[in-house]
């Protein structure tokens, strides 16, 4: 059950140039029957994943409000009662967009979303969380009656026309509850919608501008300048053309008419390149539709990492670490529906000095925790399911002119090779624009620059392997999109994408036989449940032993009745010597097998040997040697090794017994003592005779 409202202000603020709307989404931890496991024991600050379900409900909407609606828009989604094996997030935007079909407010909708997934080959929408665990591809898709409007999600190396056909299968679906709301907004008796007063207009001011800017537009554009020289022309323009105004109004009638200024000036810009894309199929930094900007690499950039990389392309550059944890490194996600581990994270950062800027430094943005989400998803198609190690990936963006999401995936994958992570094929990533018009004309571009994305009429993100995409984002501008050309635009994504997995093939294409040196070493075994306890003794007596002596960190799950034991450390001599003793606690020794052992403590009657890593047995004085020993110290010391052989457990005592005189040759014309007979004592001169205590020993005293 999702509650979705929906609040407005009656009219836009004095001088607003923008549309003020707000998207929040939140699960109620008594949705799902739990307390949350913060401190406070309240919801807190959004998670990530409720910022992720914000994203998706706010890309979907956001298009289908009038250019002139400015009122502020706040849309609140809650969950209210969830069920664990049914995802919440394909719902919210449905339940996001009935809400405002039934408001007053001038929305353009209905829209909806559906996740679909292919399972065992078949498309189903909506599949339980069950059901996607064997999922091939899972994506959501948002759309109108009449168009797509966002598509976002991950596969495991699928087709181009695999993705395409899941697109028009969950648009179907999305029709149907599009017909819904419009019969929800009947069943209510909604309100009329608001009238949207129409833009301001001065035609005459408009033809004026246009007559000074267009020329110095059209010339800046197409002079295939880098991104601080193209601002720097277009700034230039804009200050011709204030001037030349100023000659031709007063100041209070440019006071008056400044909105519409700025207005006609970035309408005229965005005509000028749209139409120098369209008419001369040539781009603002001078490139062709297809053409990659030129791309370098560097792995190992920095020596104390476990692994990085350096990825540039054009003017977007990303620095990206790559970092091996422990088990213990495991981050806890803990949402309204359930509580998991996760062991993979990839954390992305677009600090302001990368677009040039000065900006105040706040919390991690909606938008940075949206584009290292569509990496990570990316990245971990490849990771290897065996993998030991806790891994985080860190990317900085240094620059950026457009990409910079897809430059972290590309460095993702560098560092992760440089790291020695076995994954399964490399991942490249790469930003597909559109520029089209009502004429019938149209334009794909391949890895399109910030401008191209602000001015362009669509933003598509695809990434992948050479074998299939692992996932991708877009976002449509404009009222539905030719099928066709949708086709043409994965097409020319995945001829882009070999591009750029060839051009990381040339630094480093396959990962590094080993990990850094200074990298964790880490190893796994896996031992019978009846050891669990034996390994990690009593009140964790034996385990802190084994991470104390070796200086490793060792962990024990118990998962379906089986002990999963990791072993890590820095130095591969560490991580082995904890391997040894665990490995001799689950070794049972053969009674008659030899070993070579360390003599760990000498006493009056033998010597105790730690003959396996774990497991000590005492070598009594008898078994020393085939003559009489009076002194075991004459034999032995401490820290001595001793070659023994294991005789079995002592009854008695259930100790483990050990022989070294077995192993000595025996001296020419020795006899063995006939033992003695062990006679009850009867009270009166005959002692029972002790053989395992080499002697007699007097009967209790009573």
């Amino acid at each position: 059950m999702i509650l979705a409202t929906v609040c407005a202000s009656e009219e836009a603020r004095e001088g607003q140039s923008f549309f003020p709307l707000t998207v929040e989404y939140r699960e109620k931890f008594a949705a799902a029957g739990r307390i949350p496991g913060n401190f406070f024991k309240r919801e807190a600050r959004p998670a990530d994943s409720e910022i992720l379900i914000s994203r998706l409900i706010d890309r979907a909407i956001r298009p289908l409000f009038p250019e002139n609606f400015l009122n502020e828009v706040q849309v609140f989604v809650t969950l209210l009662s969830g069920d664990k094996d049914v995802l919440p997030d394909a719902l919210a935007a449905f339940a996001a967009s009935a809400a405002l079909m039934v408001s007053d407010l001038a929305f353009q909708g209905p829209i909806s979303e559906v996740r679909i997934a292919r399972i065992a080959g078949e498309f189903q929408i909506n599949p339980t969380v069950t059901e996607l665990a064997n999922a091939e591809m899972d994506f959501i898709v948002a759309g109108s009656m009449n168009s797509i409007v966002m598509v976002e999600g991950e596969a495991k190396e699928c087709q181009e026309a695999d993705l395409v056909e899941a697109i028009r299968v969950a648009h179907k679906y999305i029709q149907e509850q599009c017909e819904m709301q419009t019969e929800l907004r009947q069943l209510v008796n909604a309100p009329a919608q608001r009238e949207v007063a129409p833009a301001d207009s001065d035609e005459s001011l408009e033809a004026v501008i246009n007559e000074i800017v267009t020329e110095r537009l059209t010339a800046t554009a197409e002079a295939g300048l880098s991104k601080a020289e193209r601002r720097a022309g277009f700034a230039e323009t804009k200050k011709y053309m204030n001037e030349q105004l100023a000659a031709k109004f007063t100041a209070e009638e440019l006071a008056a008419k400044k909105p519409l200024i700025g207005f006609y000036f970035e309408e005229r810009l965005r005509y000028a390149v749209r139409e120098m894309i369209m008419a001369k199929k040539i781009r603002l930094d001078g490139r062709k539709p297809n053409q990659i900007r030129p791309i370098w690499c560097e792995i190992d950039y920095l020596p104390a990492t476990h692994g990085s990389a350096l990825f540039t392309r054009g003017e977007t550059q990303s620095l990206t670490t790559l970092t091996l944890g422990t088990k213990l490194d495991e981050v806890m996600i803990d949402n309204a529906l359930g509580m998991y581990y996760d062991k993979f994270m990839l954390h992305y950062n677009f600090p302001p000095f990368s677009t040039g800027e000065a900006k105040p430094i706040r919390s991690t943005s909606r938008r940075e925790i949206g584009h290292g989400n569509l990496a990570r998803r990316s990245l971990q198609q490849v990771l290897p399911a065996d993998f030991p190690y806790t891994v985080r990936i860190v990317s900085d963006i240094l620059e950026s002119n457009g990409s910079s999401s897809m430059a972290t995936v590309c460095a993702g994958t560098l560092a992760l090779l440089d790291g020695g992570v076995p994954i399964k094929a490399p991942v490249a990533g790469i930003a597909m624009g559109l520029i089209t018009d009502n004429k019938g004309r149209n334009v794909v571009l391949s890895d399109i620059l910030g401008d191209e994305d602000h001015l362009g009429d669509m933003d598509f993100k695809v990434t992948g392997t050479a074998d299939g995409i692992c996932a991708c984002q877009m976002d449509i501008k404009i009222d539905g999109i030719d099928y066709n050309l949708l086709t043409e635009a994965l097409l020319q994504a995945k001829e882009g994408r070999l591009h750029i997995l060839n051009v990381m093939s040339q630094t480093i294409a396959q990962p590094k036989e080993d990990i850094k040196p200074h990298a964790p070493r880490m190893m796994k075994m896996i031992v019978e449940g009846e050891y669990i306890g034996a390994i990690i003794g009593t009140g964790g007596k034996v385990i802190k032993d084994i991470q104390a002596r070796t200086g490793t960190v060792v962990t024990i799950e118990e998962i379906a009745g089986k002990g999963h034991v990791a072993i890590s450390g820095v130095g591969k001599e560490a991580v082995d010597a904890a391997y040894k003793i665990i490995k001799g606690i689950i070794t049972e020794p053969e009674e008659g097998a030899t070993y070579l052992g360390t003599v760990v403590k000498v006493v009056a009657f033998g010597a105790f040997v730690e003959f396996l890593p774990g497991k000590e047995g005492l070598v009594h004085v008898s078994e020393m040697a085939w003559e009489r020993i009076e002194d075991p110290t004459t034999v032995v010391k401490e820290g001595e090794t001793m070659e023994v052989q294991y005789l079995g457990v002592d009854p008695k005592n259930q100790k483990h017994r050990l022989s070294r005189k077995t192993l000595l040759a025996k001296p020419e014309g020795y006899q063995e003592r006939p033992p003695r007979e062990n006679k009850p004592y009867d009270g009166g001169s005959n002692k029972p005779y002790n053989n395992d205590r080499g002697g007699d020993r007097r009967p209790p005293r009573r």
